[in-house]
């Protein structure tokens, strides 16, 4: 290790003592040229450079895999959300109370298909409305049953909810006008009622004893908030009211508005009509409910972004951790190398020198350790998000931000050390044994 020492040693001194003799050079430049001496002078060291640049790496792998899982973990959330219907609103019944005793939302038949009516022709900025009756019910496909939420929609919902059909058609207005027995079954039912894998299309299952014809599968939709989406049954909803649940009130309307913008501005018209409709007095409270699901989603945007911040603040503490590192390794080295600064000065070197070649020691250091630990995060991040089944998403932003701060932290923690170096008394350094 001395011997390369030496050799690094060397080639450095015939350097400076070159550039001792040519005109003197900007501060940037004198930087730059000493970045080859300085990569030399640690690759003769690379024990010590290793130790010195392992907080850098460790600390910036871990705001990478940070970033990446909260971004990755933001978008898998919000896909879900979004995966209900973009700018939706729902309006669920409200609840009765009896004694002081509230039975909890939906408790109560507030809500009836002429408030739906009512929405579309009253509101403007509604894209698409559905009103929804739904109930558990058995359904039977030959030997086979299944207990599943079967709810009776207008064909506007399988777009406000954004179904797709992996097998046969979806059902038409026509369908639904004339209360036809047809049925669309989600993935989890499908699988339940024909589980040798037969073509449910066109086969004929019974809900509550009814009789329906299968008109199609719907396309898979995964796991969610809430309960299993593919474990349903979809049926015109004139046929839900007539065959199955009658037609009394129905259990929630589902709104699509045309504008994102006006989501609150939307929902409160239709409070306003509702409560007009219901007859309810200044003082009394809503007998309805309305989630803005645009809301939701951007609420847990936010949580999720700040939880981000806040863990990448955290692993960002390892960073100055390594910062300290390599100011305490880099005052070690000038306290080694302080018969060496002194030849170097004697021969014709300035202080800027000196300072330019312990300063880009520093930096050479920060900026590979920075490089390898973008390397290590993206690793982390991708075997991590691989287990999770997630697209795996990094910012390119939290890369140079990365590395751009671990390249100042070079500057920053190298400058005392570098700065102590060239302050030394060339004589008093030719004395140091």
């Amino acid at each position: 290790m001395q011997v390369a020492e030496r050799r690094s040693s060397g080639f450095q001194l015939g350097l400076l003592a070159s550039k001792s003799r040519q005109r003197a050079r900007p501060g940037g430049l004198r930087l730059l040229e000493a970045i080859p001496p300085a990569a030399e002078s640690l690759r003769a060291n690379k024990g010590r450079s290793t130790l010195t640049i392992l907080g850098i790496v460790i600390g910036v792998a871990a705001v990478i895999t940070i970033v990446a899982l909260g971004q990755s973990v933001q978008a898998y959330i919000g896909g879900q959300i979004e995966g209900l219907g973009t700018n939706l609103l729902t309006i669920s019944p409200g609840s009765t109370q009896s004694s002081g005793i509230k039975a909890g939302a939906g408790s109560t038949t507030s809500l009836k298909e002429a408030d739906a009516d009512a929405i579309v022709r009253q509101v403007p900025g509604i894209a698409r409305l559905s009103p929804i009756v739904s109930g558990q019910a058995q359904v039977i496909a030959g030997n086979s049953n299944w207990q599943t939420r079967v709810q009776a929609v207008r064909p506007e919902c399988l777009l406000i909810q954004n179904w797709e059909i992996a097998q046969g058609d979806f059902f038409t207005a026509t369908d639904d006008e004339g209360a036809r027995n047809v049925a669309l079954l989600g993935r989890t039912v499908a699988s339940s009622l024909f589980p040798d894998g037969s073509r449910p299309v066109g086969q004929q299952i019974r809900i509550r004893n009814v009789p329906f014809v299968v008109m199609g599968v719907l396309a898979q939709k995964g796991d969610g908030p809430g309960p299993d989406r593919d474990d349903s049954v979809l049926i015109p909803f004139k046929t839900g009211q007539i065959r199955l649940f009658g037609p009394t009130s129905i259990s929630e309307i589902s709104v699509q508005v045309a504008n994102a913008d006006q989501m609150t501005e939307t929902s409160a018209r239709i409070t306003e009509l509702l409560r007009e409709r219901h007859r309810l007095s200044p003082d009394q409270a809503d007998d309805f409910s309305i989630r803005n699901f645009n809301d939701l989603l951007k609420t847990i945007r936010n949580v999720t972004g700040t939880l981000t911040l806040f863990l990448g603040g955290i692993a960002g503490i390892s960073l100055l951790v390594g910062g300290i590192g390599i100011m305490n390794i880099m005052l070690v080295s000038v306290t080694e190398r302080t018969r060496e600064i002194g030849i170097r000065m004697a021969v014709g070197a300035r202080a800027s020198d000196v300072l330019a070649q312990f300063l880009s020691e520093a930096i050479v250091l920060s900026l590979f350790g920075g490089v390898i630990g973008v390397m290590l995060g993206v690793s982390v991040a991708a075997f991590v998000q691989s287990k999770a089944g997630w697209e795996i998403l990094i910012p390119v932003s939290a890369i140079v931000v990365a590395v751009g701060f671990s390249a100042l932290i070079g500057i920053f923690f190298g400058i005392y050390p570098a700065f102590r170096a060239s302050r030394l008394d060339p004589i008093d350094a030719l004395r140091h044994q």
